[in-house]
């Protein structure tokens, strides 16, 4: 069973919010409720990898806004300097999953396989090796916003035989490509987070 995750990015620093240093967050799955119970979150620079753990004061909601108060971040200008920085709380303190939702953390770095039997068009270039066992044709790296949903960004597999060499690297033949898959059931499926696998269901869609 592969590792889990166990520290969630929950939401972003956007600004500041009046004169006292509170700030206006991005939540990164849209709701608030959860950041009620949290007592202290780390703040994360994800360019640079500085951290600051910090106490909450208070969290409040104004016209669709929520806003957080730290300890020791006490005007506008502590703000502007945390400007982007990402909110990260262990696992607890991360909104509740409904039914086929998933953690992005969780999802990264879980293999993207296929199952040759399963038949496609176009991109294998040998022979299937036997039944049931897969391919592991990527990586997740992250999720993103789409127009339409969700994206799944995939490193593909640079040892990856079922690729054809157009496919697996960019036109200079040396550089493997990141491709981006839609989060829905007609191109994943059997999502299996305890093992950090996840099933690829149409090879076409890595062109």
């Amino acid at each position: 069973m592969a590792e889990q995750t166990e520290q969630f990015i929950v939401g972003f620093i956007r600004g500041s919010h009046g004169i006292s240093g509170n700030m206006k967050v991005e939540s990164t799955s849209g709701e608030f409720d959860h950041f009620y119970s949290m007592k202290e979150v780390t703040l994360r620079n994800g360019k640079t990898g500085d951290s600051k753990l910090c106490k909450v004061e208070s969290v409040s909601e104004g016209a669709g806004t929520l806003y957080l108060k730290l300890v020791g971040i006490d005007s506008p200008e502590d703000v502007r300097k945390l400007s982007g920085w990402q909110i990260v709380v262990p696992r607890k303190y991360a909104k509740k999953l409904g039914k086929n939702e998933w953690y992005i953390e969780d999802l990264k770095n879980c293999a993207l396989n296929f199952y040759p039997e399963q038949g496609d068009d176009g991109l294998a270039v040998w022979t299937a090796p036997a039944a049931g066992k897969p391919v592991t044709v990527g990586t997740i790296t992250d999720v993103i916003e789409g127009g339409s949903g969700n994206l799944l960004e995939i490193l593909l597999a640079e040892n990856c035989d079922l690729l054809a060499q157009n496919v697996k690297y960019l036109a200079d033949g040396k550089t493997v490509r990141t491709v981006y898959v839609p989060f829905n059931p007609r191109f994943v499926r059997n999502i299996d987070i305890k093992n950090k696998c996840i099933q690829l269901m149409h090879l076409w869609i890595l062109e």
